[in-house]
């Protein structure tokens, strides 16, 4: 089997770009994610993280260049069907409970589930005694936990994740980790904008940006991001 990095990309940007009038959100940005790659997305609050990863879940419009996953056109129904994006705050409905939410998202992408399977899936994010509740009134770290299990209940070739690690306890990190490394090997391309400078540790490259601009591009060690950052 080749290596990650001989794969051909499933992630593309080509000097994608995102401005809001005279200011810059993210400078030109050229990235080629091969499948089975892990990455991490390391930077302050405005370094441009969750710009990319929404433009590459196809959530904002870019404003040069482009994006592509799995050879589609990021927005795309293609590109859509291909990705799972967990954004920094969970997206939740007020009336369904978890159990209800992962449910109805894999009917919406075609998966049939037994509930056994739904409950072990619960189990390893750590809310199998919280399956019937309405994850809307949660804690953060509850929520955060419930928005990782709609993340994964669906098929994906690219995983976008944004902050994933805030609010989550030591048991929850732990479990997410674990995930992290089986999808990894399972051959997904995974993407993880985070603070955390140790994550770095754990993946196969790292992507670094400071005011919008890539400064980095490669394996790094937490002191390098902390240096890189600017910290």
């Amino acid at each position: 089997m080749a290596r990650p990095d001989q794969r051909p990309p499933v992630l593309e940007a080509d000097g994608a770009s995102k401005a809001y009038a005279d200011l810059v959100a993210l400078e030109p940005l050229t990235l080629r994610v091969p499948a089975g790659q892990l990455v991490a997305l390391v930077g302050h609050n405005g370094s441009g993280k969750s710009t990319f990863l929404r433009m590459a879940a196809g959530l904002l419009e870019l404003t040069d260049g482009s994006i592509t996953i799995a050879g589609e056109p990021a927005g795309s129904s293609g590109a859509r069907a291909a990705t799972s994006f967990l954004p920094d705050e969970p997206v939740l409905y007020d009336d369904l409970s978890v159990r209800e939410h992962l449910a109805y998202v894999a009917a919406l992408h075609g998966v049939a589930v037994e509930e056994a399977d739904l409950d072990e899936l619960l189990e390893r994010v750590g809310l199998g005694h919280r399956a019937d509740d309405l994850p809307a009134r949660f804690s953060r770290g509850l929520r955060q936990k419930a928005s990782i299990a709609l993340g994964l209940v669906r098929p994906f070739e690219v995983l976008l994740v944004d902050e994933p690690f805030v609010g989550l306890d030591a048991p929850g990190k732990a479990a997410l980790l674990e995930i992290f490394d089986e999808l990894h090997g399972d051959g997904a391309a995974i993407v993880v904008a985070t603070h955390d400078p140790t994550f770095v540790e754990r993946v196969d490259r790292c992507l670094a940006l400071r005011d919008g601009e890539v400064v980095h591009d490669g394996p790094a060690t937490p002191a390098d991001v902390l240096r890189l950052v600017g910290a």
